[in-house]
């Protein structure tokens, strides 16, 4: 029977079954918050933690605790500010923070678990990985003390990817009962976070939301809190040398090939950048033992700082050095991967940058010749020349929320509502197959690339990856804009929601001339972005919608796609238009016939509004 949660926590620890192959470190290291947590770390002994509460609260400061861990909820996943340096933003991914929701997931496993398999459990696993962030150290303490007071036994990955982390519930010998992987993505090196994963996938917006408000009374309501000693280290585990070789024998299966098929990549130079994340493994431990030539790779040395640039696809700075980089060696193809390698975007033989809707189309190419007829969802602010670019390949394209968990999610529903359903993919470069599991995986996609180049060589073409896509037309203007929510923190999403809802409302009385709501498909925004008609409606996590636009001299010329942001307390419009001058006279209408009559320019920052309606694209 899995060990009850108990409030001696050394009670607890003391009576675990855990193995205690773990490497020791030397040094010793005191790390502490401003909330008085501090942990003692003697890496090659033990690891004390001690912390102190206040002894009595009011019912309006522990209403405030519980509501520094909610705000912490970002959709899927956790976020938060775990070092100080981000001017206006508190450390709120502490310590004790971090131990409250780990010790939750772990509760929310176990509890899981005996519902399905209708007896107590006992040993449950659970796996934890992360980013090289200078916080992580810190962090994993409070992961692996938070699951132990849950009961459950913690095995340590150490560097790893998010991809890796949802695998290790898969793949044998370790198939763990549950993972999570702390990053925070893209976002700076003050930040951190955790995502969550069972066998079945990543965790939704719902079951984090529960476990957050489970870890937010438990926050809260620890007001004296004891001394704890953690004699029995977690397992350390490498679980990234079985996660490469699989993605290996995967590239070596599908190519196939008739002279080298233990090393299909011989002849091929590919670049890859890794921004100092957890990628670089994708380098030696699979591209060069497939044959590859990695010369001119870049930034392959996990750092936690990112001194190089930011880790992400989308950064026009990640693209430059990559495309340099394979210009300058005559490369086959470039890489570029995120810190946590959940997504990705390449660079074709001719130096042309392939990410957003260019690589939603490179991935839809290759989709729609294995699985002719397929379905693509991607959210609501790809362009229409994306859905003619799938339609023209007898793909169908479902337009959907914005939010990689909410794109994958709509993708899983269509495959059980019998419509078959092979990609879904985000703008972001979040991107998931249902071959894989319906997991977002970087480096997956990537290698789906990399066999379809093989693939096109081995026909006789020399044209590479770049030409499955030279059709796809790309829209005359596009821009984003972003509008701060003013408010305290905990008012924000709410001030935010506000704010979207009376747009609707504006669009739906016509009071914005040629603006109306959009649909595609099955779908409609009756209840946020593209929402489902069925009779099991998907929760919403954020409120967007998505508007097309119209005028007498053009018809339909553009769309327009409001949204909250998760990950900030902020507003993102996204503007696009197949005419000169569409998006300026967009945001024209959007900031005196919506934001100044509505009001709600009283509690948003429209100064990125104002600037590209006065100056157009040179704001």
């Amino acid at each position: 029977m899995a060990t009850s949660t108990s409030p001696n926590f050394s009670t607890n620890l003391q009576n675990s079954t855990w193995k205690t192959n773990f490497p020791s470190f030397p040094g010793k290291k005191s790390l502490h918050t401003k909330l008085g947590f501090s942990f003692s770390v003697s890496f090659n002994k033990s690891i004390n933690a001690k912390s102190y509460g206040t002894e009595k609260y009011g019912e309006v400061v522990v209403d405030e605790e519980m509501d520094k861990i909610r705000r912490l909820q970002n959709g899927s996943d956790v976020r938060g500010v775990a070092l100080e340096g981000e001017k206006g933003r508190a450390v709120d991914l502490t310590p004790p923070a971090v131990e409250a929701i780990a010790e939750s997931f772990g509760e929310w496993v176990i509890n899981g678990l005996e519902k399905q398999q209708g007896y107590p459990v006992e040993n449950v696993r659970v796996s934890l990985g992360r980013d090289p962030r200078i916080s992580g150290a810190k962090l994993s303490v409070a992961v692996f003390a938070g699951l132990a007071r849950a009961g459950c036994m913690v095995f340590n990955m150490g560097l790893a990817t998010t991809p890796a982390c949802f695998m290790s519930t898969l793949l044998p010998p370790f198939i763990y009962d549950a993972s999570i992987m702390m990053t925070a993505s893209h976002l700076p090196y003050t930040r951190n976070g955790l995502k969550f994963f069972t066998k079945r996938g990543g965790l939704t917006s719902a079951e984090v939301e529960e476990i957050c408000e489970k870890a937010a009374r438990k926050y809260a309501n620890r007001l004296a809190k004891v001394s704890t000693l953690l004699n029995v280290l977690p397992t350390k585990v490498d679980f990234m040398s079985t996660y490469a070789k699989h993605l290996r024998e995967i590239i070596k299966e599908k190519v196939n090939h008739p002279l080298n098929y233990d090393t299909p990549l011989q002849g091929f130079q590919i670049i890859l950048n890794a921004g100092n994340g957890s990628g670089g493994f994708f380098t030696w431990d699979v591209l060069d033992k497939l044959g590859a030539d990695t010369f001119g790779s870049l930034h392959l040395k996990p750092d936690g700082m990112f001194p190089n640039h930011i880790p992400n696809p989308e950064d026009k700075v990640a693209m430059a050095v990559t495309r340099a980089a394979v210009l300058e060696n005559s490369a086959d193809l470039g890489i570029v991967l995120d810190t946590d390698v959940d997504r990705s975007g390449v660079v074709d033989n001719k130096g042309n940058p392939i990410n957003g809707d260019k690589l939603i189309a490179l991935m839809s190419a290759i989709v729609l010749r294995e699985n002719p007829g397929s379905t693509i969802v991607t959210d609501a602010r790809t362009s229409m020349a994306l859905t003619r670019f799938i339609t023209d390949r007898g793909g169908q394209h479902c337009l959907y929320r914005v939010g990689y968990r909410n794109v994958i999610d709509k993708g899983v529903q269509l495959n059980k509502d019998g419509i078959e359903t092979h990609l879904m993919m985000e703008t972001s470069g979040h991107g998931a197959l249902r071959e894989n599991h319906f997991l977002d995986d970087g480096a997956y996609m990537v290698l789906k690339v990399i066999i379809e180049m093989v693939r096109m060589k081995l026909e006789g073409s020399d044209e590479g990856i770049g030409s499955l896509i030279q059709d796809l037309d790309e829209p005359y203007e596009s821009t984003e804009l972003r509008m701060n929510i003013i408010s305290e923190p905990r008012y924000a999403k709410a001030k935010g929601s506000e704010a979207i809802e009376t747009f609707r409302n504006y669009i739906e009385e016509g009071r914005l001339k040629g603006w109306e709501l959009d649909s595609c498909g099955d779908c409609w925004v009756s209840e946020g972005c593209l929402v489902d008609t069925n009779d099991t409606p998907a929760a919403i996590d954020a409120h967007m919608y998505r508007v097309k636009v119209f005028d007498d001299e053009h018809g339909e010329h553009g769309w327009f796609h409001i949204r909250q942001s998760l990950h900030n307390p902020n507003i993102a419009l996204n503007l696009q238009s197949s005419i000169q001058g569409g998006c300026w006279s967009m945001a024209r209408a959007f900031r005196d016939e919506f934001l100044k009559a509505s009001g709600v320019d009283a509690f948003l920052d429209i100064n990125q509004v104002e600037k590209f309606a006065e100056n157009g694209p040179i704001a």
